[in-house]
């Protein structure tokens, strides 16, 4: 269900038969014009501006199911700058375009996670910081259609990591560093997957990637987006290696979780918008 929706027959009956109830403004033409109230069949409520029998300006529209949007409208159309207040618990501020969560605004989860950053046609797209409550980690960095993709940072409590994601996955090289004053480099590898020889009838899944250290270094001024990420390091003894494996494996085992939680967020907004038209 859809605010859109959910009043659109009633304004494009009001003329031949007068469907819901309705107090306010009108026009020369009888259209609700101005500041008005209406009373929806459905028992949705709105009160607000119109402009020749849309919903347009302010106005704050309350849905039967406890959820509620109060913001700007354009055309019957969430547009501007606006609150959505989900029955769930979960809240959204910030831009709308078209009905459409897109621009910059921040979402609070129901499970206590928060993303602030861009978005665009409902995902989260473009720069974005996305909070885990349980954990207090954070990821810094690029959206593609509500998925990490990009140059990015992903800071733990002690310690963080530094390099590229793919499809929500680190991949590629990289580095982590540790607050005791050290940096581990590397890089993360997708392993191959092996055919097996029945066919199951269920795909497996894909492999995590497996991080690969290549030596231990001092704190260095570095970023994802220096070319240095393009170009392989000469590896260093495998003393360092072996003794570096064991902090990534911790690390991985919380960015599988983080990714889990924004699965359920990423369900829970693409719900939303099927309930909701946005």
């Amino acid at each position: 269900m859809s605010d859109l929706g959910s009043e659109e027959g009633s304004e494009a009956g009001e003329a031949a038969g007068g469907i819901g109830e309705y107090e306010g403004g009108r026009n020369s033409e009888g259209q609700r014009h101005g500041f008005g109230k209406a009373q929806l069949p459905n028992g949705d409520t709105y009160e607000g501006e119109y402009e020749c029998g849309l919903r347009s300006g302010h106005g704050t529209y309350r849905f039967k199911n406890g959820a509620i949007y109060t913001g700007d409208y354009l055309q019957n159309k969430k547009h501007g700058k606006g609150v959505f207040f989900y029955p769930d618990g979960s809240k959204y501020a910030g831009d709308w375009v078209h009905d459409q969560r897109q621009g910059y605004g921040e979402y609070l989860y129901a499970n206590g996670d928060t993303y602030t950053g861009e978005w665009a046609n409902n995902k989260r797209h473009g720069q974005g910081t996305y909070v885990y409550k349980d954990t207090g980690s954070k990821y810094v960095g690029c959206w593609v259609n509500g998925i990490q993709d990009g140059p990015a940072e992903l800071i733990h409590l002690n310690h963080r990591f530094k390099g590229r994601f793919l499809n929500g996955k680190p991949l590629g090289r990289g580095k982590f560093i540790f607050d005791i004053g050290c940096e581990q480099h590397g890089e993360y590898i997708q392993p191959v997957q092996e055919k097996e020889e029945e066919e199951d009838e269920e795909p497996p899944l894909p492999l995590e990637p497996i991080w690969k250290v290549s030596e231990i270094t001092e704190l260095t001024p570095w970023s994802p987006h220096d070319e240095e990420l393009l170009e392989p390091r000469e590896a260093a003894g495998a003393a360092a290696t072996d003794e570096a494996v064991s902090h990534p494996t911790s690390d991985a085992g919380e960015e599988g979780e983080g990714r889990q939680e924004e699965e359920v967020n990423q369900d829970q907004e693409d719900q939303e918008i099927t309930d909701f038209g946005g």
